[in-house]
This record gives C-alpha cells, structure tokens and sequence, in this order.
C-alpha cells in the first residue's frame, strides 16, 4: 500500500491556469445556436453578397416613389416625343438611354423603363413574400400535424400532399386567373389581381414544405427529450409547440429562402402569359411580355429579365448558405 503524497500549502492555494496567465474568465463565454450559425454565415461572404443585394431590392421596393421622383419619371407617364411615330421605337440610339431615362423608354408609349423596373419589384416582391408565407404556414401546420400523431391522420394530409404535388397548377392558375371578374370579394383592380396571385401561388406550393416539415417530425417524435416530455405528463400540443417545432426552424427558415424565388418566378411567368397584373401596372413578367413582340428593341427585355435574375440568384446564393450555417452536417 503506498502512502499518500504529501501536498505543500502553496499548492492548495494555486489559482486556476487561466488566471495565472492573464486570460480573464469574464471573456470566456457560451455561444448560443443561432450566434454560432450567424458567425457561420459571416464568413460565407457569397451568402452575404446574396443578402446586400435583397436588402437592397427591399429597399428599393419601398422607396419607390422617392427613386423615381429623383432619378426618373412615373412610370405611367408617356413620352410620345421620343418615339418615331412610323416605327414606334424610341427615336434616339439605345433606345432612349440618357442621364434622364437610365434605361431608356418603352417603344409605342416612351414610358421610363427605369421608374417601371424598380415600381415592378413592389409586385414581384410583395406576391412572392405573401405567397410564401402562406404556403409555409399551411405546409408547417398540416406536415407536423401529419408526421406527429401518425396513423390515419397522417395517411390523409399524405394522400391530399399528393393530390395538390399532381395537380397541374400552372394550367388552373391561367384557367382561374382568367375568369375572374374585373371585381370580386370586395376587391378590385390591382389588388385583386395581387390577392388572387398569392392565393394561386401560396395555397398550392404548401405540399413541397409539408412535406419536408413532416420527415423531420417523424424523425423528432422519437427523440428522448420528446420521450422525456411525455413521462412528465406533457401532452400532445405542448409537446408540438415547446419541443418539436422549435427543432424545426432552422429547415423551415431554409426551404423559404428558397421557396421565394421559384415564387417569383412563378408571378413572372404569369405576368408574362398575360393573367397576372394587369397592365399598365409596372411588373416584370409584363414587361418582358410586352418586349417579346418587339424585337427590334432588345434593351426593353434586358432590364426587367436581368432585374429577375439578380433577384432570384441573390436569393438562391442566401438560401445555399442559411443552409450550410444551420446544418454544418450538410456542409459541402
């Protein structure tokens, strides 16, 4: 048997290491999950440009009438002047492009395209934020409820995800859009057609999130702190909004960063087919319907069509790098 070490006084007395060498304790803190994810997505400088630039299509968005009103015309005022009554292309070379129009004018009615690309991503903006709202919440509502209590419930929002992911939603959308009357629901106008494009796109996109919502609550019920909420009496709702959905923010905040641009191009491509919003309200898709009759000025079509494209690369850039700083397991 060996005998104890003898330990001297000033060993008992010794501070910890860190304090011995100048670390002070009070700097050393905890990160919680959403600071290490943003520290993530700092150092992703390519989702960071993605977020500069819808920022700034945000902004410009709100702050259309003051853009204009400094650095164009309204975008439903006509120019007749400028364009050659014969051709009726815009008389001057590049089509109109001068430090009063940045973007020229429109053949036939000489309307500012710079004042009618930034008013169009109030439009495009707005349907696509609205419309993914809206599909998020019914997809994140019927995909827990599904993946949760299992059973005959989750057989029917299954076999109902199936029926709206088979439904050719591009052809009702053109069917439905075309019979609305000019009035209808205590709305008119614009903001009819806006409401009805959100409808359109939001309630029938809802089965690709639900989807995805359901496979990770499948995968969450039987987790053990779900088993450990149900020893301790918790029922089903309380288990679903304290334990499973906030597990389910970080894919839901993901897939809508880029369930939006698909959105948008969806709104555009039904502004170009026609049954959008009517013209002469300013959108994207409209515009680039309108140049597809005119070929003799391509300027017409580069700017709205470089508008989408921007929009939906910036926020597919976003989406990819929200994604690898939330799940550095999926990291590329």
């Amino acid at each position: 048997m060996t005998a104890p070490l003898d330990v001297p006084e000033s060993a008992k007395e010794a501070v910890p290491e860190a304090v011995v060498t100048g670390v002070d304790r009070k700097a050393i803190q905890g990160r919680s999950l959403g600071q290490i994810a943003w520290l993530r997505l700092k150092r992703d400088k390519v989702a960071m440009v993605g977020a500069g630039v819808i920022i700034f299509l945000i902004l410009v968005a709100v702050f259309a009438p003051l853009i204009v009103k400094w650095f164009g015309h309204p975008p439903l005022e006509f120019h007749r002047d400028m364009i050659d009554q014969e051709t009726q292309i815009p008389k001057d070379r590049f089509g109109g492009i001068s430090w009063d129009f940045l973007f020229g004018v429109d053949p036939q009615w000489g309307r500012d395209i710079f004042s009618r690309v930034v008013y169009g991503a109030r439009i495009s903006l707005l349907i696509a934020f609205l419309a993914t709202l809206l599909s998020v919440g019914i997809g994140t509502i019927l995909g827990v409820t599904a993946g949760f209590f299992g059973g005959w419930v989750d057989t029917v929002i299954s076999r109902l995800m199936d029926v709206f992911l088979a439904f050719p939603l591009l052809v009702f959308a053109i069917a439905l859009a075309g019979v609305v009357p000019d009035t209808a629901f205590g709305l008119s106008g614009d903001s009819l057609r806006v409401s009805l494009l959100i409808f359109i796109i939001g309630f029938f996109n809802w089965p690709y999130i639900g989807r995805i919502v359901r496979g990770q609550t499948l995968s969450l019920r039987e987790r053990e702190f779900v088993d450990a909420a149900r020893s301790l009496g918790a029922r089903g709702p309380y288990i679903i909004f304290r334990e499973v959905l906030p597990n389910l923010v970080a894919p839901i905040l993901i897939y809508s960063t880029l369930l939006i641009p698909s959105n948008i191009l969806f709104e555009a491509a039904l502004s170009f087919l026609g049954v959008g919003v009517r013209p002469p309200t300013p959108t994207w898709g409209g515009m680039l319907s309108d140049a597809a009759r005119i070929y003799t000025v391509p300027h017409y079509a580069i700017f709205p069509g470089l508008a989408i494209f921007l929009t939906v690369l910036a926020f597919n850039l976003f989406g990819d790098g929200l994604r690898d700083a939330l799940d550095p397991r999926g990291n590329r």
